[in-house]
This record gives structure tokens, C-alpha cells and sequence, in this order.
């Protein structure tokens, strides 16, 4: 085997695993469709709601009752997220509220749910 050929390889199966990280399931997060997310956030009330857009995306419109935790603060700011609570994430498409999920889970958290498509699939009213 010659060396280009080697490094090739190595190239493709550090970019599958690149892809299977950003868009594989993570384990124990509930997946909600919009109405779905919807209902639980009028029947759960010992939950939170996070939102982890950046603040400009959330001057566009938000989901009421939602507190503003950006994925690129999520780590630094882990403490304002309280413990035992029901964990209601979302952000603009469904793929930075699963990376926060897993950033959470790392942490201790375990009753994580999650937006599927973002806010772009919700079809409830929003806030501004």
C-alpha cells in the first residue's frame, strides 16, 4: 500500500465518522414533531425550555417562556440549567439542540427532549 492511498482512507473514515457524529440519534433524547412538543409543554410544568440559537436568531421570534442558552455558551453556563427538571431543547433545524442534548447528558442530565426540525417546523405562535 502506498502512502497516498493510505491517507486516503484515513481522510474518508474521519469524514463518515464526522458525519455520523453531527447527524446520528442521541441516546435517551426524546425526538418531538411540533405538535408533539407542543403538547408536552402544556402538560409538563416541572420543565425548562432552551433555547440554543444565538441572540440574533432569537430576535427573529422565539417560543415563549423560553430562556435564551446559545450551544457556543451552553458549557460555560450549564449551571444556569436546573437540575432534575424536564429539559426542553430547540434551536432553528434540530441539529444544535441534539448537540446541546449530548453536552447535557455528559453532564448528568437525563430527561432531555428536543424539537425535531427547530423552530422551523414549529407551528405554534411565537414571541418577539
Amino acid at each position: 500500500m502506498d502512502v497516498n492511498l493510505i491517507v486516503r482512507i484515513m481522510v474518508i473514515v474521519l469524514l463518515a465518522w464526522f458525519i455520523y457524529s453531527r447527524f446520528a440519534g442521541v441516546k435517551g433524547l426524546k425526538n418531538l414533531r411540533a405538535d408533539q412538543f407542543q403538547e408536552e409543554m402544556k402538560t409538563n410544568h416541572n420543565k425548562v425550555l432552551v433555547d440554543v440559537r444565538e441572540p440574533g436568531e432569537v430576535r427573529r421570534g422565539y417560543i415563549a417562556g423560553a430562556v435564551n442558552i446559545p450551544l457556543s455558551q451552553i458549557k460555560q453556563r450549564i449551571g444556569e440549567i436546573p437540575a432534575g427538571k424536564s429539559i426542553y431543547l430547540y434551536c432553528q433545524s434540530g441539529m444544535r439542540s441534539k448537540q446541546a442534548a449530548r453536552i447535557l447528558q455528559k453532564n448528568g442530565f437525563r430527561e432531555l427532549t428536543h424539537l425535531q426540525g427547530g423552530i422551523m417546523a414549529w407551528n405554534g405562535k411565537l414571541s418577539k
